[in-house]
């Protein structure tokens, strides 16, 4: 069976803070990293775990698929100022992320 996969562009979170929740449910089952992003205090294991479940769907929800390879790179970056003293402007980046996850077959 070939690998399936899913991506989630322009997801509004420093990639930084995604790659933590991202690292836990590496090389897991997919229905145990499921359950597992329930009982994750972080905002972005919502749509982690939503990203997970549509790949799953992808591959017709086949029983023993497991995470081969998720990953989280930096997506474009929004530029915006912030105004300061003496009429001057600090830069503001609200940064964005790309995550990419590929399910295979085994374990």
């Amino acid at each position: 069976m070939p690998e399936i996969k899913a991506e989630l562009k322009n997801y509004r979170q420093s990639p930084r803070k995604v790659r933590v929740v991202a690292d836990t449910v590496r090389g897991k089952r997919v229905e145990e990293a499921l359950i597992l992003l329930d009982f994750i205090p972080k905002r972005s294991s919502l749509p982690l775990k939503k990203l997970i479940a549509s790949a799953y769907a992808n591959g017709g929800k086949n029983d023993n698929l497991f995470i081969k390879e998720i990953q989280v790179n930096a997506g474009p970056t929004l530029y915006r100022r912030q105004p300061r003293s003496r009429g001057m402007a600090n830069p503001i980046r609200k940064r964005t992320s790309r995550v990419s996850v590929i399910l295979a077959e085994g374990k």
